[in-house]
C-alpha cells in the first residue's frame, strides 16, 4: 500500500481552492484504496521556522560531529525530511501568492532542501551537479491562481514563479514523476475542470502502479 503525505500551504482555512483540491485528492484516493495510509502536514497555519545561522552551521557538519545544540537546530528539518522519505506519494496544495508560493512553503522548502539528506552534489558534472536522494516518489502539485493565462504559451506564463520553482526544487531532490493540476481564475467551469482532471490523474497513477507490479 502506497503511503501518502498531504501538505497544505494556504493561509486560508476556509474558502481555499488549493485546500479543496487536496480534499478531493484524499476523498478520491480513499474511494479507490482499502485502508489507505495518509498523513498530513499543515504549513499555511503553522509556525514554520526560517533557517538560522545555527541551522546552516549544523546542516553542513557531518552528522557524527554535531553537538546537542546542532541536533536541536535541525530537529524540525529532520522531522520534515523523515516524512518525505516515508511517503510514496506527496500531495501539495499551493495557492499563488504574488506570483510565487506562500512564505510558509518557502520556509519549509529551505528546511527540506539539505545537502546529503535530500540531495548531494557531484562536482564532476558541472551542467547537472545535483543528485536527488528522494527516489521512487510521485508528486501531485495542486495549484490555485487568481487569474487566467498562466499555462504554457499563455499571456501570463512569464509571471508564473510558482510551478517552475516547485518542479525545479523537487527535481533536485530526485522527484521526477510530477503531476500538476491548476485552477486558473475563479470561474466555476475552471474549478470543476480541475477537480475532474485531478480525479483522472489519480486513477491513471493507480493503473500505472498496478501495471508495474
Amino acid at each position: 500500500m502506497k503511503r501518502v503525505l498531504v501538505i497544505n500551504s494556504s493561509a486560508r482555512a476556509l474558502g481555499s481552492r488549493s485546500r479543496k483540491l487536496t480534499e478531493i485528492f484524499v476523498d478520491h484516493w480513499k474511494d479507490i484504496h482499502v485502508n489507505p495510509k495518509i498523513s498530513f502536514r499543515e504549513l499555511g497555519n503553522a509556525d514554520v521556522p526560517h533557517v538560522t545561522e545555527n541551522w546552516i552551521a549544523a546542516a553542513f557538519k557531518p552528522a557524527q560531529a554535531r553537538s546537542e545544540e546542532d541536533r536541536a537546530a535541525l530537529k524540525i528539518s529532520d522531522g520534515y525530511i523523515s516524512e518525505l522519505r516515508e511517503a510514496d506519494v506527496i500531495v501539495i496544495g499551493v495557492p499563488m501568492y504574488n506570483w510565487s508560493v506562500p512564505s510558509a512553503l518557502k520556509a519549509y522548502i529551505d528546511q527540506i532542501l539539505r545537502v546529503n539528506e535530500t540531495f548531494k552534489i557531484n562536482p564532476a558534472n558541472v551542467q547537472h551537479p545535483y543528485v536527488g536522494l528522494l527516489e521512487n516518489k510521485t508528486l501531485f502539485l495542486l495549484l490555485s491562481r487568481g487569474d487566467d493565462g498562466y499555462e504554457k504559451g499563455e499571456y501570463n506564463e512569464h509571471m508564473d514563479f510558482q510551478s517552475p520553482y516547485l518542479k525545479t526544487v523537487f527535481n533536485i531532490m530526485g522527484v521526477c514523476n510530477i503531476h500538476v493540476v491548476a485552477i486558473n481564475g475563479r470561474s466555476s467551469d475552471a474549478i470543476d475542470a480541475s477537480h475532474q482532471n485531478l480525479r483522472m490523474l489519480i486513477e491513471q497513477e493507480v493503473i500505472l502502479t498496478n501495471m508495474c507490479r
